[in-house]
């Protein structure tokens, strides 16, 4: 990395993604993500099981025993090999994992593994916190209130104010996330509104999920919420590729954005507490009684309850968004 001011999204994008970025560099991040951060995927299999019913409901819906599930974004593989262990028999399901990082050896020779999801296919795309890691521009408003791009120099994070935001990126503020007070700040989401539109488009029929931390426009956080990641801490944001670099999602921006683009495709909203709910999730603690008929039993209910309450937890990973595009259903399906 060269001692340069960059606009954010550039910095980012070299310092995550390229030739020697986080994600690319077996030498600065062996474990993959999961070395760095927790996810819902590495909290519980219960996760990789919600996600198998939800791929057995479209195959249902749709009528068919032959589904794509692309996983972008795809870490390691991890979701996609816990949720083929979950899969009961009859689906035909073949799995693609999304991935900028090269295929990890000893990885379930099922999974195709590929730079861009596949076209066309039926099934499931699921994006889980991938979005947030889709580098986007900063803007501030200076002390005139004029929201301005920040620029970040590579080798320490300090930042500077640049030129002000025009153009789209100023129409997407003004929709999206308005700015007046100084020294308010904003994620500009386009180029996030432009890869989820990307993603769920390739596909034919089925449904498309992203889930990720999220706000929506009624409650943004006035200071933004630009982050790093590194070896399971959170530090300061260094765009020099020694860490994750994350900022939450105007969910509601890339809804707004695959309803243009694919209508008529029908689109929820809701929070990872809702939807695990949906799909048989839930805190509940086995019965006491259980524990005399049944004490292996009991203790396996008991560790599973324990792992439902952190997936829906509010104030935790229950507070994740869950963004949901159905395409190509048949007419009158819910």
């Amino acid at each position: 990395m060269t001692d340069e001011w960059r606009g954010w999204r550039e910095a980012a994008q070299a310092a995550l993604y390229g030739d020697e970025g986080f994600y690319r560099s077996p030498l600065r991040s062996p474990e993959g993500p999961a070395g760095h951060f927790r996810t819902s995927v590495h909290a519980s299999p219960l996760f990789a099981t919600a996600v198998a019913r939800l791929l057995t409901g479209i195959a249902q819906e749709l009528d068919t025993g032959t589904l794509a599930l692309v996983d972008v974004g795809a870490g390691r593989g991890e979701l996609l090999t816990g949720v083929l262990a979950a899969l009961p028999e009859g689906p035909d399901v073949t799995p693609y994992a999304v991935e900028v990082a090269a295929r990890p050896a000893g990885l379930d020779p099922r999974i195709e593994w590929c730079a861009e999801p596949p076209a066309g296919v039926t099934g499931l795309l699921f994006a889980n916190e991938w979005l947030d890691n889709v580098p986007v521009e900063v803007a501030e408003a200076d002390a005139d209130g004029v929201p301005r791009y920040v620029q970040v120099r590579t080798s320490d994070g300090v930042e500077r104010l640049g030129a002000p935001v025009t153009g789209a990126d100023a129409a997407w503020l003004e929709r999206w996330w308005p700015l007046s007070a100084p020294g308010d700040r904003a994620e500009i989401g386009r180029p996030r509104d432009a890869a989820w539109a990307r993603a769920a488009g390739s596909l034919t029929a089925g449904l498309a999920v992203a889930v990720d931390y999220a706000h929506v426009r009624g409650a943004r956080p006035p200071f933004g919420t630009l982050t790093g990641f590194r070896g399971g801490r959170e530090v300061r944001p260094v765009p020099d590729g020694s860490c994750d670099l994350t900022a939450h999602v105007a969910l509601d921006a890339c809804a707004a954005a695959v309803s243009t683009a694919l209508a008529p495709a029908s689109t929820e909203l809701t929070d990872q507490r809702a939807a695990l709910h949906r799909l048989g999730v839930g805190g509940d603690r086995p019965t006491l009684s259980l524990a005399a008929t049944d004490p292996t039993g009991y203790v396996r209910a008991l560790a599973a309850a324990g792992e439902a309450a952190e997936l829906t937890a509010r104030g935790g990973l229950g507070d994740f968004g869950w963004l949901l595009h159905r395409v190509g259903f048949p007419a009158g399906s819910p």
